[in-house]
This record gives C-alpha cells, sequence and structure tokens, in this order.
C-alpha cells in the first residue's frame, strides 16, 4: 500500500536507536511493553537482520509490528519489502526471505512445490483479519450496495459491462471505470475466487497495479469509477472514498470491523497470513519477532486498522508457533 508505481518492493529499515527514544519519551502502554518483554526475552541483546516481503496488504501490518519490535530491540533490523503476495512467495520460496507476508495461503499446486524444490519448510501463522472493500467515487449515489451476482456481471473474465445501466437498469447511463490489484497480489487472488467463482479468472480490460494509491487516484478522478482493495486501505481514504455495501445473499451489508469479526461481511471477509522458514525460525531474533507479533496481534492489528484475530485464531497461532519452535 502506498507503494510508489517505480518500486515495486518499499524497504523500510528503521532506525531503531531513534524510535527506542521517541517510545520512552512518548511513554507506551504497559499492555505492549508486557507483550513486547515477553516476546523478546531480555530484547536488547538481540542482533541480526529479519527480511520480509509479499502482500501489499499484509505489509503495513508487518511494518507496525517492526516500528515497535524494534524500538525494544535496537540490535535487531526488520527490512519489509511489498511486492504482492504472489511476488514474495517467489523470493520466499527461493530461499531470499524469512518472512513471506501474504493475503491468502500459499497455492498447494503452484508454490508449494518450488519451496519443496528448494528445501524450504515453513510454517503458516494467522496474524489478522481482513475484508475487501468495494469502492466507488463520492459522487456516486446510486451504487450503494451490490450484489455478488453483480459484482460478478462487472468482473467476470467474459464481461463487457461499460455502463453503470447494464448493471443495474435503475442506475443512470454513466460510464464505468474500473481499476483494482494486478495479477500478483492476494486481494485479486481472494477477489476473484470468491466473485468469479475462480482464481484469477477476471476481465483484464481495467487499470490493473499492485499500488493501491494507484486506484485510490483512478476511482476518486472519476464519477464512474470502481474499484477494490483491503479494507484498511479503504478505511484510510474514506474521506475520498464510498463504500459500497455487499449482498452475499442474507441483505447489504457495509465492511467494518465488527461486520469482518463476526463474519456477517460475506463472502468478502479472509484471514492474513504470515509465513516464516523455519530454519530461520530458530534464529532468536527472528522468534523473538513472530512471538511479539502474536502476543501483540490484537494492538498491532488495531494500529495498522486491521481487524483482530479471534480468541480461537490466536490460541491456533500460538500452538503452532509452540510447535514449530519445539
Amino acid at each position: 500500500m502506498g507503494i510508489r508505481p517505480q518500486s515495486r518492493v518499499l524497504l523500510l529499515v528503521l532506525a531503531a536507536g531513534l524510535l527506542a527514544s521517541a517510545t520512552a519519551a512518548c511513554g507506551r502502554s504497559d499492555s505492549s511493553s508486557d507483550g513486547t518483554n515477553a516476546a523478546t526475552n531480555g530484547g536488547s541483546s538481540l542482533s541480526g537482520r529479519i527480511e520480509a516481503d509479499g502482500s501489499s496488504t499484509v505489509g503495513p501490518f508487518v511494518t507496525a509490528a517492526a516500528e515497535d519490535f524494534q524500538a525494544q530491540n535496537s540490535g535487531v533490523q526488520v527490512t519489509v519489502g511489498i511486492s504482492g503476495t504472489g511476488g514474495g512467495f517467489e523470493r520466499f520460496c527461493a530461499g531470499e526471505t524469512d518472512l513471506s507476508d501474504a493475503s491468502r495461503p500459499i497455492k498447494e499446486d503452484e508454490e508449494v512445490p518450488v519451496c519443496q524444490e528448494n528445501g524450504i519448510d515453513y510454517t503458516e501463522f494467522q496474524v489478522a483479519n481482513d475484508g475487501i472493500a468495494v469502492v466507488t467515487n463520492k459522487e456516486n449515489d446510486w451504487a450503494t450496495c451490490l450484489t455478488v451476482e453483480q459484482l460478478a456481471k462487472i468482473w467476470g473474465p467474459d464481461s463487457k459491462v461499460d455502463n453503470w445501466n447494464q448493471v443495474d437498469p435503475s442506475f443512470p447511463d454513466q460510464k464505468l471505470t474500473l481499476a483494482g490489484p494486478g495479477t500478483d497480489s492476494g486481494t485479486f487472488d481472494f477477489f476473484t475466487g470468491v466473485i468469479n467463482g475462480e482464481e484469477d479468472a477476471s476481465r483484464t480490460d481495467y487499470q490493473a497495479t499492485e499500488d493501491d494509491n494507484v486506484t485510490v487516484q483512478a476511482v476518486s478522478g472519476d464519477k464512474g469509477g470502481l474499484g477494490y482493495f483491503g479494507l484498511s486501505y479503504f478505511e484510510q481514504n474514506q474521506d475520498t472514498l464510498n463504500d459500497v455495501e455487499v449482498d452475499g445473499g442474507s441483505g447489504c451489508v457495509a465492511p467494518t470491523s465488527e461486520t469482518v469479526q463476526d463474519g456477517s461481511y460475506t463472502p468478502l471477509s479472509r484471514p492474513l497470513f504470515v509465513y516464516v522458514k523455519n530454519t530461520s525460525l530458530q534464529k532468536p531474533e527472528v522468534a523473538a519477532f513472530m512471538k511479539y507479533i502474536l502476543d501483540n496481534q490484537a494492538q498491532i492489528a488495531e494500529k495498522a486498522a486491521f481487524v483482530p484475530m479471534t480468541d480461537e485464531q490466536a490460541q491456533k497461532a500460538e500452538s503452532d508457533f509452540t510447535a514449530a519452535t519445539g
């Protein structure tokens, strides 16, 4: 999110010493510092570099975690790249990164075999929940709710719909223009799977980008614009865009943290993941960082505008961590 188009990988190398000073000056909450102390196991003695890459949706979550973690561990440098879920898995399965941020599970038929061929064993951790927001221009006062069938009519691979009145005869004669994630995006994979019935099945005549800022600009600059991306990014841009309620068969539901958490925003709610290479997880700094994320997932999700895991999801992630680290 927020990536310049010319830079598909954003490296966020944080000045941990300065952040630590700022944190001390501001006075971080007890709940955060307690989780940090528990996760870092001595904290300041840790050192090393952790490299993550992947989803533009999950990137801000991991970045928020890295900021707080490094504030307590000045010897650890966390680098977060954003090349899309697919791009992240390419690097991860090639052994180039420690963590792969993903807005969908790893693909069993395409990505898992590559990891296996390269001897990359890993552990999957759910870290948060998210919804996909369908967005329109602020001047759009007609498409307040769309059904899954209408979204499929718009975004299907054979769709030729280019006017809003083709979506619904009650809609105005207004040219429809589309923008959204590119094919390397986990958001694209998930959206096409639940809306069009087949992952990656989508019309191609739209403005595709891995930079959600481009989608914001495209939709906000065109009265007939329509796009989609992660809920957290809509919340950052709600002053310039409308969100569309979605009817998945039980009535129109708006995308909010509450509707994502309780599962009523269907079918566009999803889990978010961090994959960790098992050899990296044996390094104290990587294990401490992952433990910090799991211990503080609710606070990190709130800071990064995501939806925290349920108690059941959090317990499973903790059990997975224990199993992976022995």
